[in-house]
């Protein structure tokens, strides 16, 4: 039977409750909205307890469908003050469902702000306990300390040093596959400080003595996925090398974000590009692989030093792109060191970029300084004033220093695809409930109707983060239909799927509202429509009132019904 786990750390209780059947077909985004809308004040502080942290695997997640094991982490966001989801992979959203958890609510926070909790979950139980052994470790570290204590099935979820301090721009580390490297992270949004602020370090997730979910319709299920699967593979493997190799790309459409976006082209493109990746597995060792069990995109990379020894997995595009060019920093090494440390103390690598491109404009440190920018981060969990100002985030840091240019919305800062160049993703940023971020809907060819390029994009999106399928594999709302029924024995329509992807949109946006956000809120920065990108003279020029159509539903398009997922 399927259930939800609350775990409330004001009192260090956890009870089991069953999974209501009018959500059948919710999971991951879809379902976090729905538990955040129904049982949060939206008005609430991010960090008190009232806010709830939620994790919620896909629909899918736990069965044989391919790469569908992510897991959505849903509340209120420090950054934001607005509802937000923050989406990831590794392995543990395959195995929270494989134990029967559709969600875990975690609410409340810890009376003595001092001590950090462990929850364990098996077959055989639920544990809460404390674990004054993992206090202050980074993740790397309190990793490997788990792994000392738990079978080798158990997938670890952390909160680092940078969420335990409560800084906003804090991450949430998955392990994943193998040698559980906590290298996956729901980085967006600050959600990492969430889970410091109730006090839990770490979620165990065993689910050795278990099998995949069985499917109602199990020969028709497994027929899907293996066409589905196989069709896949058949096709272009845009990805199979990694998202960095986007870098040279991004580069010529003027929109790779070079010295705090003052220029969105680098000289240094060639030497970021991720075909320096795969000419060093050559060298150095390395490979890619899948970051959960069932991967069939096989996007992620390691990357090793100069010696051979690991220092990161997986080294994204979005990465290269905040923590490289946007530094003016075009040492690949450097890149994955910062993107490690990022890693090691829980901080998203976007915000975390955004923040060090600011603060270098600002004169903090001259741009492509990347052992200044090493050394700073080193700084954060060792009260620095500005590593702090770094950890919290690109607000911050202009806060910090006065300045009025400030590569953020709605408190968020901007990912690497550039708005003033790609005016329909622009309106994505501006319209969508959780601020700046590209996974919400991106996207890259131009539309002769910006709103509606946007909308349709925002709500397959939304599907496919609710579903638990990766967005790089590109699932269409046919194929998420197709496996939603024959795992419970539904009857799905498309225009059924449809209404659930609004839904989850009108969810989010009705929390922001009562949050006190208004339509005038839902805006780009007013220098993006002014400052044009040197290279091709783009602004940002669709009008406020062309992305308030995105709130108002439009009919089913025929792009629609073969739009496919994209982040």
């Amino acid at each position: 039977m399927d259930k939800m786990l609350r775990v409330n750390m004001s009192e260090l209780t956890v009870r089991e409750e069953p999974f209501p059947q009018e959500w059948t077909f919710l999971g991951g985004r879809a379902l976090s909205a729905r538990i955040l809308l129904k049982e949060v004040d939206a008005k609430c502080d991010p960090l008190g307890a009232e806010n709830k942290l939620i994790f919620a695997p896909g629909v899918l997640s736990g069965s044989i469908a391919p790469t569908s094991g992510r897991m959505s982490v849903g509340a209120k966001s420090p950054l934001t003050a607005g509802i937000k989801e923050a989406n990831s992979g590794g392995q543990a959203g395959q195995k929270l469902m494989r134990l029967g958890y559709r969600a875990l609510l975690v609410e409340g926070k810890a009376k003595d702000p001092a001590k950090r909790y462990l929850l364990a979950l098996k077959s055989s139980g639920v544990e809460l306990r404390e674990c004054p052994e993992l206090k202050g470790l980074r993740t790397y570290a309190c990793s490997e300390r788990l792994a000392d204590c738990y079978s080798g099935r158990a997938a670890f979820v952390m909160c680092g040093s940078a969420g335990e301090l409560g800084l906003h721009g804090a991450s949430i580390a998955f392990t994943d596959e193998g040698k559980r490297h906590p290298s996956r992270h729901a980085a967006r949004g600050g959600l990492g400080a969430v889970m410091g602020s109730k006090g839990l370090k770490a979620v165990v997730v065993d689910d050795e003595g278990t099998r995949a979910r069985q499917a109602a319709d199990a020969a028709g299920f497994r027929a899907f996925v293996t066409q589905y699967s196989k069709d896949y593979k058949a096709g272009p493997q845009f990805l199979q090398y990694g998202t960095a190799v986007n870098v040279n790309l991004a580069n010529m459409m003027s929109t790779f974000p070079t010295r705090n976006r003052r220029e969105m082209q680098f000289e240094g493109a060639a030497s970021l590009d991720g075909s320096n990746i795969l000419q060093n597995y050559l060298v150095r060792g390395g490979s890619q692989h899948g970051c959960m069990s069932g991967c069939i995109v096989q996007c992620s990379n390691t990357v090793n030093d100069a010696e051979g020894k690991y220092v990161t997995s997986a080294l994204e595009f979005e990465t290269v792109a905040l923590c490289g060019s946007n530094c003016a920093i075009a040492d690949l090494d450097k890149v994955a060191r910062i993107d490690r440390l990022c890693d090691e103390l829980g901080l998203d690598t976007i915000e975390t970029g955004g923040a060090i491109g600011l603060a270098m404009e600002c004169g903090a440190l001259p741009f492509g300084d990347a052992d200044g920018v090493i050394a700073l981060l080193e700084k954060v969990d060792k009260g620095d004033a500005l590593a702090e100002a770094i950890g919290h985030g690109v607000v911050a840091v202009a806060k910090r220093f006065n300045t009025d240019r400030v590569p953020a919305v709605r408190g968020q800062g901007l990912p690497a695809w550039e708005p003033r160049t790609l005016n329909a993703t622009g309106v994505t940023y501006a319209s969508s409930a959780m601020g700046g971020d590209h996974t919400a809907g991106l996207i890259l060819a131009p539309a002769d109707d910006n709103a509606r390029a946007s909308q349709e994009a925002q709500l397959i999106n939304a599907l496919c983060d609710s579903s638990g399928f990766c967005q790089f594999q590109g699932p269409g709302i046919d194929d998420m239909r197709i496996l939603y029924n024959a795992l419970y024995g539904g009857s799905l329509t498309f225009e059924d799927m449809v209404d659930i992807g609004w839904q989850c949109l009108e969810d989010e946006w009705e929390f922001n509202r009562r949050a006190g956000f208004t339509l005038d809120d839902y805006d780009l920065p007013e220098w993006m429509r002014t400052e044009a990108v040197p290279s091709n003279g783009a602004v940002f020029a669709v009008p406020k009132e062309e992305i308030q159509r995105v709130f108002q539903r439009m009919p089913i398009s025929d792009e629609l019904r073969m739009k496919k997922a994209i982040g």
